[in-house]
């Protein structure tokens, strides 16, 4: 228990010191975004002073500076308009900045008018003005994030994608490690109790021997050898878990005919038994043990599902490639949101259990016989249907 609490600690510690981590770097990612835009906006607003001192100047004035600011622009889009709005010049757009606007084909003015509202929508403009001879000049540059500003928006998005891949794989690699140690311990389980049952089963067959032979009641000693035989199947049962069970053709009709009525036999005259077939007689693969526990595990189920007292239905039927087992009762039934979760080891809705029935049904069925066990249907109050499908031989 002490163990189980320190890993849960650990695991919360772990998830929290992801989320701040993640945390940090989506904050210090945002801080150095903003950053870098306004450093953007800022040599923008330097350009716009450089084309306000350009258009200022005189014929004798010394422009070097202004032109290697304007022409230093290398890295962001942007678009110069007049009062109307109408454009006169763009840079690092992939239109040729030697064509006025009006030489441009309609497909480059589409592209151009399309890329100003972009603009619009992502910087406010910067606004330029200058007189040329008494006659004040407004122009305004619009321009949007340089193609690494644009990345850098993405990195974000990146990073926990990679963060929820290598938690994925940290995930399945705990589950599966986890899977591998109840499967262990439930070999070990099961083999260690078909090796405890044997010794008191070898000491019950010589009692039945010296019954015999002190002219016990006939009628009593036929019944003890049948439920030490129940034993014996139960012990050899527990000792194929773990282990590849040996597959073999059998009549499935016979066999689950047979596990139905033993229990029959032992439950309570309050239950009415049914039993049906679309045929006397359908072959498959199945190993006799486990095939028969599937069966009184949903036999015993829906007795319990029942409290004693109602109607128990199994049939068979075929489709074209499968063999349906169908067991119904009259029960409790089943909500829809624990349909999965019964099949999970040791879920249990019983006040006695263990909650392994169903869960190991589920492999012998899946694992071991490559079918599916599944319910049907159910409704509160009216009963469940639970199916077991076989592979039909070919």
């Amino acid at each position: 228990m002490s163990l189980f609490k320190n890993t849960q600690v650990s695991r919360w510690i772990a998830i929290t010191a992801s989320f701040i981590i993640v945390s940090l770097i989506l904050w210090n990612t945002y801080s150095f975004f903003q950053k870098f835009k306004e450093e953007e906006r800022m040599k923008m607003e330097i350009l716009g002073k450089a084309y306000e001192r350009f258009g200022e100047a005189d014929l004798n004035a010394n422009i070097d500076l202004e032109n290697f600011i304007i022409e230093s622009n290398n890295t962001i889009p942007m678009i110069i308009t007049n009062e109307e709005g109408e454009i006169s010049n763009w840079s690092k757009l992939n239109v040729s900045d030697n064509k006025t606007y009006n030489s441009l084909s309609t497909q480059e003015r589409m592209f151009l008018n399309k890329q100003l509202q972009i603009m619009k929508n992502q910087n406010s403009p910067i606004d330029v003005s200058y007189n040329v001879d008494d006659t004040n000049v407004q122009q305004f540059i619009y321009y949007k994030n340089s193609d690494l500003l644009d990345k850098l928006k993405y990195y974000p998005l990146a990073l926990i994608l990679i963060l929820l891949l290598f938690s994925s794989v940290i995930y399945l690699f705990f589950k599966s490690s986890k899977v591998a140690e109840q499967n262990r311990l439930w070999t070990g389980m099961a083999k260690e109790t078909a090796h405890q049952i044997g010794t008191p089963l070898s000491s019950l067959l010589g009692w039945i021997e010296l019954l015999r032979m002190e002219n016990i009641d006939e009628n009593i000693v036929p019944e003890i050898e049948k439920d030490v035989h129940r034993l014996n199947v139960i012990a050899d049962r527990f000792s194929k878990i773990g282990s590849i069970p040996v597959l073999n053709k059998h009549d499935v009709v016979k066999e689950t005919q047979e596990a139905f009525k033993y229990l029959k036999s032992r439950s309570s005259k309050q239950i009415e038994f049914s039993f049906e077939s679309s045929q006397k007689s359908l072959i498959t693969e199945i190993n006799l043990q486990l095939y028969g526990w599937v069966i009184e595990n949903l036999v015993k189920n829906a007795i319990d599902s029942m409290q004693g007292k109602g109607k128990l239905n199994v049939s068979i039927d075929e489709s074209q490639k499968n063999i349906n087992i169908l067991i119904s009762d009259t029960g409790k039934g089943i909500p829809k949101a624990l349909r999965q979760k019964i099949f999970t080891p040791g879920y249990t809705t019983k006040k006695r259990g263990w909650g392994l029935g169903l869960s190991l049904s589920k492999r012998i069925v899946e694992e071991y016989h490559k079918g599916k066990i599944f319910v049907q249907k159910s409704e509160i109050g009216k009963g469940t249907t639970f199916c077991v499908s076989l592979k039909k031989l070919s």
